[in-house]
């Protein structure tokens, strides 16, 4: 006896994030690898949260600068930053293209500006920075939707790094008078200097 075939249709997969990217001339240059920050921006999924992890380290080399130096590194980070950015959108044909996580790793480097190096601080302004960088709050609203350049493209998440530092200064304060600093606890750490 045969069977006749199922004829209910399949159900159709949930689609699948769409990165914003078009498709390149030529082979990447170096300003397009530096705001990819090397692989980082080429992950397939969610590669803003790649970006941000890939500044760890970063963040963990430069902490041990003193406060300016630091502050000065951020700054010219952030004009190679918004110069690659450019590059990288009209190579990719889109000004804020998926590949592009320079960005993030500035945005990040401004969240931790003021704190020392621990992970706790790590693992909360990499919280904090990725809720800011998605909500975009003002002004990083206002630099993403309309400054169309790459100054735009990294000002949205210095803004969002400025947020996410506001917030982690502010939850400082709150561990210190909710539990006090005995016992060496990291949020009574000195903020960097």
């Amino acid at each position: 006896m045969r069977t006749l075939p199922d004829l209910a249709p399949t159900p159709a997969a949930p689609p699948r994030p769409q990165l914003k990217k078009g498709t390149p001339d030529g082979p990447p240059g170096p300003w397009v690898l530096l705001a990819a920050w090397g692989p980082c921006g080429y992950v397939p999924l969610a590669p803003g949260t790649a970006g941000t992890l890939g500044a760890i380290p970063l963040f963990w080399a430069l902490r041990g600068l003193p406060l300016g130096l630091y502050l000065l590194t951020t700054v010219a980070l952030t004009a190679l930053a918004s110069y690659a950015a450019a590059i990288a959108g009209r190579y990719w044909k889109v000004v804020d293209a998926s590949p592009i996580v320079i960005d993030e790793v500035v945005g990040y480097l401004v969240t931790l500006a003021l704190f020392p190096r621990s992970w706790q601080w790590a693992l909360a302004g990499f919280v904090l920075f990725r809720i800011f960088d998605v909500v975009k709050p003002w002004p990083a609203r206002y630099f993403d939707r309309q400054v169309k350049n790459g100054f735009g493209v990294v000002m949205d998440d210095v803004f969002a790094g400025v947020w996410a530092l506001a917030v982690l200064l502010a939850a400082r304060l709150v561990l210190q008078a909710a539990f006090g600093c005995g016992g060496g606890a990291f949020y009574c750490a000195e903020l960097a200097r």
